[in-house]
């Protein structure tokens, strides 16, 4: 149960439709399921509006599996699952079927139904390079799941400014961007300094050697001189993509 859920629920007791005993006992689900290996928090909606994500990396198939189904047994309608292998994603397909769908660049799957875009507004993830898209599209993939309506600018990077510059429209018309980029980290500052919402950075771990493994990135974003613009950590297109859904839907 998320907090969209929770007020219906309650508004359905203060409309009448629903008696406080049925109300009481659609909310007396345990608060998180203990599996041994795991404790599942089936509140995590309620108290922070979004209901848990599984990181897969580290975890077994049979692990991500048994995790997955426990939340969708409990009326969790989206599970976003990160960072998952490819063994793992197919084992999880066998059990659930059309019920499940991997996207192999990002390394994301989707158990369950993806939510409607919520608002009008819109999340713009924006990459450097071709080369970050498996990390920009764990971002676009995390927002759309928190129910965010997302617009992709892939391959917009300073090498070819004019590239980005044709989607100004989609730059001033967005709620928050997430500036994907690895190399000198520069497409966060450019960005920074023609939008006017917030703009979340993400250092990539792609370039030569000097880039140490998106050390360069990070740095290049976390000096720079545009206002408004936050850094994530590197390569984590999920936290960009958590934090664009909390802001979107403010």
């Amino acid at each position: 149960m998320d907090q969209h859920e929770l007020r219906a629920l309650l508004g359905a007791v203060a409309n009448g439709e629903m008696s406080v005993d049925e109300a009481v006992l659609k909310m007396r689900s345990t608060p998180f399921d203990d599996l041994g290996f795991a404790k599942v928090d089936h509140h995590r909606g309620i108290r922070q509006g979004a209901a848990e994500v599984i990181y897969g990396a580290g975890k077994t198939p049979e692990q991500i599996t048994a995790i997955a189904e426990n939340m969708l047994n409990n009326g969790q309608k989206t599970v976003l699952i990160t960072r998952m292998s490819g063994e793992a994603a197919e084992l999880l397909s066998s059990r659930l079927g059309d019920k499940f769908t991997y996207h192999e660049i990002a390394r994301v799957g989707i158990a369950g139904v993806m939510p409607d875009p919520w608002g009008d507004s819109t999340v713009v993830v924006a990459t450097g390079g071709t080369s970050d898209m498996p990390v920009a599209e764990e971002a676009a993939l995390t927002a759309e799941a928190l129910g965010c309506r997302v617009t992709r600018l892939y391959d917009v990077g300073v090498s070819g400014i004019h590239r980005l510059f044709a989607h100004s429209a989609d730059i001033f018309g967005a709620k928050v961007i997430v500036a994907v980029a690895g190399m000198e980290g520069a497409l966060a500052s450019v960005i920074g300094g023609l939008a006017d919402c917030p703009v979340i950075a993400v250092p990539t771990s792609v370039g030569y050697g000097a880039s140490f493994n998106g050390l360069s990135a990070l740095l290049s974003m976390l000096n720079s001189c545009a206002s408004g613009v936050s850094v994530v950590n590197i390569d984590n297109g999920f936290g960009a993509g958590y934090l664009a859904g909390m802001i979107n839907h403010i």
